[in-house]
């Protein structure tokens, strides 16, 4: 099987860096990012675009919309789903404030996701981590401010109402200390998606892939090796 990597809000492939080794033995890893595209279909429009044949779409935060529309848009390309600190809920009315009030500076003046952005996303046990903080900012500023501009004047309307639209197996994994995609989120995922299985992380906030890689790592694992028909 090939794993096709689509990581989220201002994150790179880099995201995955530290699970490589523990996927490598389930196949390709293809990783990618959300640079192209307008909104979450026009994103996975150009993914599938590079994508291989057929693939087990990974989805963290805002990657899973998009694999969830791969799923959608594509059914007999993707074998299954892995939905990492997701979320079929649409925007509310304060976060888009917020997203578009970061937009009053120009793309140019980009300096990174800015410090309560990134602590807010994190463990409160990292909140002074330097080095954890680094990366997450070192992600954005590799994408750039043009990248960010387009990702902060998206509005997500959610799918709640399709999720039985997805008949693909399908893992959701949560954080126990995520602040920004709560237990309920990814217990309507759950729910409304039939056969999928959730498992929740301990000791991580929402940035799961950064945090708790060898956890995540073993959770995708043993659920692929238990999906013999993938």
């Amino acid at each position: 099987m090939t794993l096709l990597l689509i990581p989220g809000f201002m994150a790179d492939a880099t995201l995955w860096d530290a699970m490589t080794d523990d996927l490598a033995p389930f196949g390709p890893l293809v990783a990618t990012d959300l640079s192209r595209g307008e909104d979450i279909e026009t994103m996975a429009a150009a993914l599938l675009s590079d994508a291989p044949d057929r693939f087990v779409a990974v989805g963290f935060s805002m990657g899973g919309y998009v694999a969830r529309e791969l799923a959608r848009i594509a059914p007999e390309r993707v074998s299954a789903l892995i939905l990492i600190a997701t979320s079929a809920r649409g925007d509310t009315e304060e976060l888009i404030r917020q997203r578009r009030s970061a937009l009053k500076a120009a793309p140019k003046a980009f300096k990174g996701l800015s410090r309560p952005a990134i602590v807010s996303s994190l463990h409160p046990d990292l909140a002074t981590d330097e080095a954890m903080i680094a990366r997450v900012r070192d992600m954005g500023l590799r994408l750039g401010g043009e990248v960010f501009h387009r990702q902060s004047a998206m509005t997500r309307a959610g799918d709640l109402g399709r999720l039985n639209e997805i008949a693909q197996p399908t893992l959701i994994i949560a954080a126990d200390a995520d602040r920004l995609r709560g237990p309920d989120e990814a217990e309507e995922l759950h729910r409304g998606i039939a056969g999928s299985t959730l498992v929740h992380i301990p000791d991580s906030g929402h940035m799961i892939p950064l945090e708790q890689p060898q956890a995540l790592a073993k959770v995708m694992t043993d659920w692929l090796a238990g999906q013999p028909t993938l």
